[in-house]
Order: structure tokens, then sequence, then C-alpha cells
């Protein structure tokens, strides 16, 4: 065993309130590149035989909403983290700008429409905090979803997001109460990280379609957005659905911290086993065996 086949995932799970300036935004585990890499290989395999039982047991869905700032390290962990996961078995929904037949619901719905199934796993990437975070950031976009007596920016002042965090919480309140378990991460990054990932970008030409020139106009807003995140999380991270704040500036590392929680926390659900058969059929096993045996011959 190299020494990170165990870790302690409790300073990374939100109890109380946090400042995110404080937070470490690098974790290395102490430990190679090399063994960071074996070590992920392995719990991803044991989540990915968990994810079978879940699969088989039915009554459990499990909801995995990642959130960070561009450039944290989202779509790469997503890849990495579920490759032995059976397809059918997990669903995916990167969440965009909101469509027109989207507005003309309330903001919760198409995150509502795309929840997993019983027996699956789905992964938000980028989730329906987003409309306490971007919208946060530019309130114009609010005006877009004709709320009545929303008119101006002026009219979205502290309460309307006070309610908006009450209503997530009613939201994730009542799937889980349903039988949905739920992870909400945060991939915390340092905005000298998020400058050489840009960089990068710029300076791969195979990495150039991830480059927009709003990324730039995006970073400029840093602050405000670490800012409305930090509030975000301490408004919304009650024990059926925490947060966790992964230090992001070392991908390899932030995926087997993730990959660790997701592990642990499902292994403590004792009740997700793999059906038994009925006793009708246990009865006739012998049976089914000899029959299938006698095709040989």
């Amino acid at each position: 065993m190299n020494k990170i086949d165990s870790i302690d995932i409790t300073p990374y799970k939100v109890t109380g309130k946090i400042n995110l300036a404080k937070r470490d935004t690098l974790e290395d585990l102490g430990t190679s590149d090399k063994d960071l890499k074996k070590s992920l290989e392995k719990i991803r395999e044991n989540l990915g035989e968990f994810q079978n039982t879940l699969y088989a047991h039915g009554k459990y869905a499990v909801l995995i909403c990642i959130q960070g700032m561009d450039t944290s390290g989202k779509d790469s962990l997503i890849r990495e983290i579920f490759k032995d996961f059976n397809a059918r078995g997990t669903v995916v929904h990167s969440f965009k700008v909101p469509t027109e037949l989207e507005l003309k619901h309330d903001y919760i719905w198409r995150h509502y429409i795309a929840l997993p199934a019983k027996g699956k796993f789905g992964v938000f990437n980028r989730t329906h905090y987003e409309n306490v975070l971007v919208t946060r950031v530019h309130p114009e976009y609010i005006l877009s979803e004709n709320i009545p007596g929303v008119h101006s920016v002026d009219d979205i002042d502290q309460n309307f997001w006070n309610k908006r965090f009450e209503q997530i919480n009613d939201f994730e309140r009542q799937i889980s109460e349903n039988g949905t378990i739920i992870f909400k991460f945060f991939l915390h990054l340092s905005k000298e990280e998020q400058r050489q990932r840009l960089l990068r970008r710029l300076h791969l030409r195979e990495k150039h379609w991830k480059f927009s020139p709003a990324d730039l106009k995006e970073r400029k807003l840093w602050n405000k957005y670490l800012q409305c995140y930090e509030e975000a999380i301490n408004n919304t991270s009650p024990a059926h659905a925490p947060w966790y704040i992964i230090p992001a500036d070392n991908k390899k590392a932030s995926r087997v911290i993730v990959t660790s929680i997701l592990l642990e926390e499902l292994k403590k659900y004792k009740d997700i086993k793999e059906p038994e058969l009925d006793d009708k059929i246990k009865a006739n096993l012998e049976d089914y065996i000899d029959q299938l045996e006698k095709e040989k011959e």
C-alpha cells in the first residue's frame, strides 16, 4: 500500500462558516504524481463496483454537483473519476446559458428534470448554484427570467438572494428525503493557477478551442465571484447536502480527494446491497444449473 490509500476527508467538508481566502488551494497529499495516479485507479475501481450495487439495489440515486472557477478542472475531473463506471448507470449534464424554453420555467426546473433516476449516478457540471453565482455577479441576467415584481436590477436586493438560498435548500431537502444522495464539490483554484492554465490554452494549439476572450473579462471579477461562492456555500451546506471544498491547483490530488470522499461517504449506506433472489428461484437453482449443463451434451 502507498501512503495515500486512506486519507482524512473531514477537513474538506463544510460544517460551519468558512472563509475561502483562508482555505488552501494546493494539496499534493504528500506524495508523487505516480502514487496519486495509482491511488485514483484503486479508489475509482471500488467506486465503480459500488455503482453496480447501487444500480441493482435501485432505491437510491446519487447526485454529484461540481462547481468552480473557469479552468478549475471540472471536465477532466469528471472524465478521470468515472472511467470505471458502467455508462448505463451514469448521466452527466453540463448546464449552459438557459434556453428560451428553460427561461419559461422557474430556474430550478431544468435541473429537476435532469436528476438521476434511482439506481444511477448523475453529475451536474455547473449546477443550480449558477443561479446565485453568475446571476449575482451579473444581476441583469435575472431580468430574462421574467419574475413578477422584478422590473430592474434595483429590485434585486439581499432579500432576493436569501430567498434563493432557501429555495435551493428546499429543493435539495426534498430530493434527499426521497432517496437522492447529494454531494457538492467546489474546486478551489488560486488566481495564479488560473492564469497559468489560461496561458497554456493560448500557447497550445490543441487547446485553443477552450479559450474565449470572455474568460479574461470574468477573471477581472475574481474577487466578486469568490465572495458569492463563499456566501452561497455558507448558506447551503446542511448535513444531508454538504459542500466539500477541494484544493484544485493540483488536479491529480483533487481527483483522489473527490473520489475518496464519494467512496467513504457512500460506504456508510449499509442498506445498499445487491438484492437477494426470491425463495422460489433459490430453491430451484440446482435445477436451472442442471438444465444449462445438459445443453453441452
